[in-house]
């Protein structure tokens, strides 16, 4: 008897073994400057990550990198926009623009894909049927607050940290960092808005207006399904959601304060140490890049807890040897979720690479 359960034991590790979470570098890591076989490729600052209708996985590169780059789906990256570590806002053919200090990017659902040019206070526009680079919001280069209630191209922003779509690709919500708010584009008049964010900085009121509370300083943001937006602070090391009748709240954050301790509890006593990019991942959780910890944490709505994706919090540049618990990272800025497959993209910045999590 004792050795049937003794097998069955090693039947059911086995299996576990068998389905496990599975990471690897998907782009980036290597030494060779040019294009080619991505995980041959050297990148420089990883940020931003989305996906084009086509399967092109595209990576934004902030400064030192200043380029738009795709990997296909044959292993193979190619620079698409940008001159590596060269600065500007020129627009124009792929290789002649400029960028400044790209941190963010999404494709909408034609395929064009939008930037956020963040030390140019701008959101760009990448088409990939002409390879041409326009400015699509701000003014190349100019900061302030100006714009709401008139059309995106006249406004003017004060560093675009974050750029995404609702779900339906209806409206672009930006993280205009400076001026402490976040604010909305409706892509089919080109009207800009605010959304949340009074301009000055302080922790918002459970319950408050959004538009009338202020924000600590919000660096990245998402909009789930249902229409709530979230909103993550790195410096109030903090997550907020905007309901869809434009309430705000805190929901995750340990009342400002950054450290390690909470994982695996209630999401207001889980700590975060200079966090930077949200996402949505298909179940409806949220995705956060907690930068300075050197993790990815997952917030559950409804069950208002905080759990662990990857990373064991130390600083390095490990693979885990595939395990996601395992994997080292340097300042991970960005997360997000393949709307196809549901694999987890992460940009693990400081080590010039891009990571996939392959869920089983």
């Amino acid at each position: 008897m004792k050795r049937i359960h003794f097998s069955l034991a090693i039947v059911m590790l086995a299996s576990t073994f068998a389905h496990a979470d599975k990471i690897s570098v998907a782009a980036g890591g290597g030494t060779n400057p040019a294009d080619g076989p991505a995980t041959q490729c050297k990148m420089v600052q990883t940020f931003g990550v989305d996906f084009g209708p086509d399967g092109t996985v595209y990576i934004v590169e902030m400064s030192g990198g200043e380029r738009l780059r795709a990997l296909d789906s044959r292993g193979n990256l190619t620079t698409l926009a940008g001159t590596l570590g060269k600065k500007g806002t020129d627009d124009g053919a792929g290789a002649k623009a400029l960028f400044n200090g790209m941190h963010s990017l999404a494709v909408a659902p034609d395929g064009n894909v939008y930037l956020a040019d963040t030390f140019s206070s701008t959101i760009r526009k990448f088409d990939p049927k002409t390879g041409l680079v326009t400015t699509f919001a701000g003014v190349g280069g100019k900061k302030g607050f100006e714009g709401d209630g008139g059309p995106a191209a006249k406004a003017l922003f004060n560093g675009t940290f974050c750029v995404s779509f609702d779900p339906a690709g209806k409206n672009m919500f930006i993280t205009d960092l400076g001026n402490a708010r976040i604010r909305k584009i409706d892509m089919a008049t080109g009207t800009i808005t605010t959304v949340a964010g009074n301009g000055k900085k302080g922790k918002p009121k459970d319950g408050g207006d959004a538009i009338s509370e202020p924000l600590v300083d919000p660096r990245a943001h998402a909009v789930d399904a249902k229409g709530n937006l979230y909103i993550l602070e790195r410096g109030g090391n903090a997550l907020r959601v905007v309901a869809p009748d434009g309430k705000i709240r805190t929901v995750m954050g340990a009342e400002g304060k950054k450290g390690t301790d909470g994982v695996g509890g209630p999401a207001l006593q889980a700590q975060m140490n200079g966090p930077k990019h949200v996402s949505i991942d298909k179940d409806g959780s949220v995705l956060i890049a907690d930068t300075e910890n050197h993790r990815v944490l997952r917030y559950i709505p409804g069950k208002e807890v905080v759990e662990l994706v990857a990373g064991t919090g130390k600083r390095g540049n490990s693979d885990g040897g595939g395990d996601p618990k395992k994997v080292e990272f340097s300042q991970p800025h960005g997360v997000i979720v393949h709307p196809q497959t549901g694999d987890i993209y992460i940009s693990d910045a400081n080590n010039g690479r891009a990571l996939k999590l392959v869920r089983e």
